[in-house]
């Protein structure tokens, strides 16, 4: 059986980076009023996370001092 024959590397590369600009022309771009919303919503997810992780540990520093209050 015979092999085919391999193309050189700088055919194979040139290859590859037309296949990537191709994929690249395919990509649509989110609008700026997109980007936005999608901002807010972050910055509102971490607000919250923030906040329960805060109250979850006053918490149960609270406990612990309680406990270890009573221990005497």
């Amino acid at each position: 059986m015979a092999e085919a024959k391999k193309k050189n590397i700088f055919a194979r590369m040139g290859s590859f980076f037309r296949a990537c600009i191709g994929e690249i022309k395919k990509i649509t771009w989110p609008t700026a009023a997109a980007t936005t919303k999608n901002f807010g919503i972050v910055l509102v997810v971490i607000v919250v996370a923030a906040l329960l992780i805060y109250g979850l540990d006053r918490g149960l520093y609270a406990l612990l001092n309680l406990v270890m209050s009573t221990g005497n």
